[in-house]
């Protein structure tokens, strides 16, 4: 294998690992739009927030309630995160979005907005904005692992393949069962819906929970990768909303297939010309939004 080749390789591996945050925060974005029509923009600082609560469950909590042995490590980290996420999430709904569904989706946008700026000058106040390492990685994700082409961190590999997994694990259960078949006749039809003695309250508010909550997993699977900061979530939110438009908005399938398709192109694309990486998403956006303005896997109207 010649060493350009090896170097494609490589750097569309490390785009890939990029690519599976904004596939599985677009994947968040999704649902929440194609189920509830509501375009959340604190979802970026929700995917900060996961990744605070991984960070304090590591190294504040003990101090905070006075026992500084308790250290709460990555594994369980990752089954609370979402949980903590996906209830704050739903009690948003519950006490905010909900009294706003029917006034103009512009009005639930700048909730979530404003959301994110209080949420995000929160944390900026008592955490270091520039970012803190998260300590906790586990041991058996450590190291290298060799893949021919390239020697690639363990943990980066386990990220690629649970985020893919978790991604169309979802996808599976809104498009191919009998729950994603309720949730999307109550979106269409809730009367009808209520009338066969659904709660579609309750499931409007599960539906964002789990929303948020696969924010909450991206945050805290990022964690180990980059430095927690306040501002992580505002770095990422723009591209993800374009990786969203050229998907399709409201596209389970598209949100992911972009997301990782956008990744891999943001990687390779720094083989070629480095200067047009950080700015190629946008420039597909655009051509996308003008060949085809509902994106590649949006319902034309």
């Amino acid at each position: 294998m010649d060493v350009m080749m090896r170097l494609i390789l490589a750097q569309g591996m490390l785009g890939l690992n990029n690519g599976v945050f904004y596939a599985m925060l677009s994947l968040g974005l999704a649902v929440i739009f194609g189920m509830l029509n509501i375009v959340n923009f604190a979802h970026g600082a929700l995917y900060m927030l996961g990744a605070f609560v991984a960070l304090i469950l590591s190294s504040y909590l003990g101090q905070w309630i006075g026992l500084d042995a308790l250290h709460i490590g990555f594994w369980p980290a990752l089954v609370i995160t979402p949980i903590v996420v996906g209830c704050f999430g739903m009690l948003i709904e519950r006490t905010m979005l909900r009294w706003l569904y029917k006034f103009d989706p512009i009005y639930g946008l700048l909730l979530t907005f404003g959301i994110a700026l209080v949420l995000q000058g929160l944390f900026s106040n008592y955490f270091n904005s520039a970012g803190t390492p998260y300590p906790a990685q586990p041991a058996s994700l450590r190291g290298v692992v060799h893949l021919g082409f390239m020697v690639f961190p363990k943990y980066r590999l386990f990220t690629i393949l649970f985020s893919i997994a978790v991604c169309f694990l979802t996808w599976y259960v809104i498009e191919r069962t009998s729950l994603g078949a309720r949730l999307r006749a109550g979106v269409e039809n809730p009367e009808l819906v209520q009338a066969f003695g659904i709660n579609v309250p309750r499931m409007v508010t599960l539906t964002f929970g789990f929303g948020t909550g696969l924010a909450g997993l991206a945050g805290v699977l990022a964690a180990p990768i980059y430095s927690v900061s306040p501002l992580m979530g505002a770095d990422i939110i723009i591209i993800v909303f374009a990786v969203v438009v050229i998907g399709g908005m409201g596209s389970i399938l598209g949100a992911i297939t972009a997301g990782l398709a956008l990744g891999l192109i943001e990687g390779i694309t720094k083989v070629f010309y480095a200067p047009a990486a950080n700015t190629v998403i946008f420039f597909l956006m655009v051509i996308v939004l003008l060949v085809r303005p509902a994106g590649l896997f949006g319902r034309q109207s």
